[in-house]
């Protein structure tokens, strides 16, 4: 059997794991005080050119999104999302399970349209009774998006300005943030995610790293106290060093964005092989996940071999599926899954 459900099938990237043996029996301080942190957090704020930001390491993403969300809002506030957007579709209600609706507006190819969120905007506030509903606080993407699609730069200027206009948050949730930063049609960069968005993090745990989030605030006391939140939530690690570690490797001679590109290499292959062997795309995307139109008995009959993603049903006799390759995906599993098909 071989595995294209996800991209975090694997371990850690071996320079993680060597560097986490070579610290093991060093005595830091706790909950993410320690120098692997502080040497992380250094890094990210020179590779973002955003040295007023604060970093923060949490568990995962989930966690990343849920208390992000809930600090970032009021009690009475909910969050604009697409319709497909990961926190909308497949986080099992966490924001909502923090008290906050998540406000779904449509989606194109994945993404959310600033004349959308504009429109939304615009017509709440038009509305006389609009203290009796819940009221927008944030707007949530995802770079890549949970279709594997990427805003460009004019893209996210424009939501950029509709948040700035209206006074309220852009949170960009990056948990596959390397595998869009080094896609070959992307013009957009750590920096202006840095520029652009007030919240953003860079995903560890689908990019090279046993498990992690970095948290960059963009604007200082956007989120006060936003250390004790983590904790309330129960994302905080005592071992906080143990994400410090990771990130500290991670942005050491640009690892990051040098293992990420491995998967879009290894997707490229990937678009090739299913090209030829005439499937059909449901989205040919620029990232690691690729969306194939597959007959219904196709795919159970692959499924004796190969591990993929059911990701929507496309009429009766036909289903969406994803396939998604990583950080450590091999050449030799790419021939495989050539031999197979």
């Amino acid at each position: 059997m071989i595995y294209f459900d996800s991209d975090y099938l694997e371990g850690a990237h071996p320079a993680i794991l060597a560097k986490l043996t070579e610290t093991n029996l060093e005595q830091t301080p706790g909950y993410g005080n320690d120098k692997y942190c502080e040497n992380a957090r250094a890094k990210i704020k020179a590779a973002c050119n955003c040295p007023q930001a604060q970093v923060y390491f949490i568990s995962g993403g989930t966690q990343t999104n849920a208390t992000v969300i809930d600090t970032l809002l009021a009690s009475y506030q909910g969050v604009i999302a697409a319709q497909t957007g990961h926190i909308a579709a497949h986080e099992a209600g966490a924001v909502e399970f923090c008290g906050h609706k998540v406000i779904t507006l449509p989606e194109h190819n994945g993404k959310l349209n600033a004349v959308d969120v504009e429109d939304y905007l615009e017509t709440f506030y038009a509305d006389e009774s609009w203290e009796h509903m819940v009221i927008p606080g944030a707007v949530y993407i995802s770079h890549p998006t949970e279709w594997g699609t990427l805003y460009t730069k004019q893209e996210l200027q424009k939501l950029s300005e509709v948040c700035h206009k209206y006074d309220i948050p852009l949170f960009l949730d990056g948990a596959r943030l390397g595998y869009g930063l080094t896609s070959d049609d992307t013009d957009v960069t750590l920096h202006d995610i840095a520029q652009l968005c007030d919240v953003f993090y860079i995903g560890g745990t689908k990019v090279g790293a046993l498990l992690g989030e970095a948290v960059v605030i963009t604007k200082p006391n956007l989120i006060p106290h936003f250390f004790t939140s983590i904790k309330q939530h129960g994302a905080l690690l005592a071992k906080g060093r143990v994400l410090g570690i990771q990130f500290d490797v991670l942005f050491t001679d640009d690892l990051y964005l040098k293992i990420a590109r491995n998967a879009i290499d290894k997707a490229n292959k990937m678009k090739e092989i299913f090209k030829a062997k005439q499937y059909r795309f449901y989205l040919e995307t620029p990232t690691n996940q690729q969306f194939i139109i597959m007959e219904n008995s196709k795919m159970q009959e692959l499924r004796q071999k190969i591990s993929f993603s059911f990701w929507a049903k496309y009429d009766e006799n036909h289903t969406i599926v994803r396939f998604a390759t990583s950080w450590a995906t091999t050449d030799e599993a790419i021939k495989e899954l050539e031999s197979i098909l």
